[in-house]
């Protein structure tokens, strides 16, 4: 995790949730694709490879994306 702080250009997802506080935010213009809650707007940001983050979100648009259970 990285601090939130060193990234601008943030903006709320929007495959967020709706109103229920359950929103994510990502900085655009970056070789990587910071993530953060956006109800910690200057705590700490993931940070992904913009390859991988591109290829989890095509999963999820498509419904192919299944998460580990267990």
């Amino acid at each position: 995790m990285m601090s939130s702080e060193r990234f601008t250009g943030w903006r709320k997802s929007s495959y967020s949730g709706g109103g229920n506080g359950e929103c994510l935010e990502v900085a655009d213009g970056h070789l990587v694709v910071p993530v953060r809650d956006s109800k910690l707007a200057h705590g700490p940001a993931l940070v992904f490879p913009a390859a991988g983050w591109s290829s989890f979100v095509s999963a999820v648009k498509t419904g192919t994306f299944r998460a580990p259970v267990g």
